[in-house]
């Protein structure tokens, strides 16, 4: 069974953010909308089920060197757990910092800041790649002589306590916003204002932010999102479209200096003869948030499949070392599929439809292969029958619907 204390409170989550979500109706916060908060927990899915495969970079990486070149022998007990704790703190800090200056780094990071809303689901919503440009910042530990076991232990705990600063529905809370991350500075944190770039890179303290200069109190309210919107509900191209930007501006660099350049500094840095440095500017007063309306139907149907596609994660993230190489690279391109199918549904994709019908039967045969030793052959076939038979109708009838909406809007566009 997977220990990972980040899996094990993945029912915590759920719990809080429908907690949060009734705190926000009784303030008359609309920062839930569910085409984001779907997309957010799908990259959290995907990040989780690729970090299946990367953490043979990272935790390999780490454990080698604590083998071969730790420098102490550092025993096992409370105090030594809470310098670790403290000092995993500081090297996030540096490893978060380098991922908003340095343009290839931010790549991997941008996919947390790219949600314009601000609630729980944002915590979750994480990217596949940071891993390989933050593991690195971690290994002086390793020289220094802290375990594997108690670094994953404790970057686990780590994550889980930036879980709940991730809301506005809790204020400023007085005396721990001197030396804790709090939800009021990590707003700032997620803000788009020029002012509150690059601000409050703290995990759990606050402190470094204080000592290294790049600490910023709450003033206004921020705007969420980053600079240049993503626009999309895709959770594949959420991960890659800064890259895909990148490969864009690099073909207008003529000169290999220039390109290594654009790579390591700010974003936003061309050279001179492109214009240079391109500085944040002010949200406009005009500025809309992306969005993409369906049938409320059609949304009931993604949230069905999608509490099916979170049973079927959990038990892949809870029972990793019960599968072998080819049943877990198996079980990943399903998940990551069905996490792209619907964001198809949301931006309603012409092959939206077409694709549905395939996933879904092709995920009853991936219920079959995981079910069929744990459940009696009666019970599968029924619950597959009941599941492909609601699934079908449920998918023609909002095809009907969706047409029938999509007639409406037009209507209402000639009139307008």
């Amino acid at each position: 069974m997977n220990l990972s204390p980040v899996v094990i409170a993945i029912p915590m989550y759920f719990l809080l953010m429908a907690v949060e979500l009734i705190v926000l109706r009784f303030q008359k916060n609309p920062s839930y909308r569910m085409n984001d908060a779907i997309t957010n927990i799908n990259l959290g899915v995907v990040s989780q089920v690729t970090g299946v495969f990367l953490k043979i970079l990272s935790i390999g990486v780490y454990t080698l060197l604590f083998e071969k070149f730790a420098i102490l022998d550092i025993p096992s007990n409370l105090w030594t757990f809470l310098l670790l704790f403290f000092l995993y703190d500081f090297c996030y800090y540096w490893a978060h910092r380098m991922s908003h200056e340095i343009n290839l780094f931010w790549g991997g990071h941008v996919v947390h800041h790219s949600s314009e809303e601000y609630n729980l689901s944002v915590a979750l919503r994480q990217s596949s790649t940071q891993t390989i440009w933050t593991f690195m910042f971690y290994l002086p530990l390793a020289f220094i002589g802290f375990n594997p076991v108690a670094l994953v232990l404790v970057s686990g705990l780590n994550l889980l306590y930036q879980f709940w600063i991730h809301t506005e529905a809790i204020d400023k809370m007085g005396f721990l916003e001197k030396f804790m991350n709090t939800p009021s500075h990590h707003r700032v944190h997620h803000g788009r204002n020029p002012k509150y770039i690059d601000k409050n890179h703290g995990g759990t303290f606050i402190i470094f932010d204080k000592w290294f200069g790049t600490f910023k109190e709450e003033e206004e309210r921020p705007t969420y999102g980053i600079t240049t919107p993503v626009n999309s509900w895709n959770p594949v191209w959420v991960n890659l479209s800064h890259y895909a930007n990148m490969k864009n501006e690099l073909a207008q660099i003529p000169n290999w200096s220039d390109k290594i350049r654009y790579l390591f500094n700010k974003p936003g840095w061309l050279p001179d003869y492109l214009g240079g440095y391109r500085a944040v500017k002010d949200v406009p007063k005009e500025h809309k948030k992306f969005d993409t309306i369906v049938p409320q139907a059609l949304n009931f149907y993604v949230f069905y499949q999608y509490v099916i596609l979170m049973g079927i994660t959990a038990f892949f993230l809870f029972n990793l070392g019960d599968f072998d190489w080819v049943l877990k690279v198996g079980l990943s391109a399903m998940i990551i599929w069905s996490t792209v199918s619907f964001s198809a549904i949301f931006e309603q994709s012409r092959w939206y439809h077409v694709q549905e019908i395939i996933r879904i039967a092709l995920m009853s045969l991936t219920i079959w292969y995981i079910a069929r030793e744990l459940v009696t052959e009666n019970i599968i076939l029924f619950s597959l029958s009941m599941y492909l038979l609601s699934s079908y109708f449920w998918l023609w009838k909002n095809g009907w619907a969706l047409k029938s909406f999509q007639q409406t809007v037009k209507n209402q566009s000639q009139h307008a």
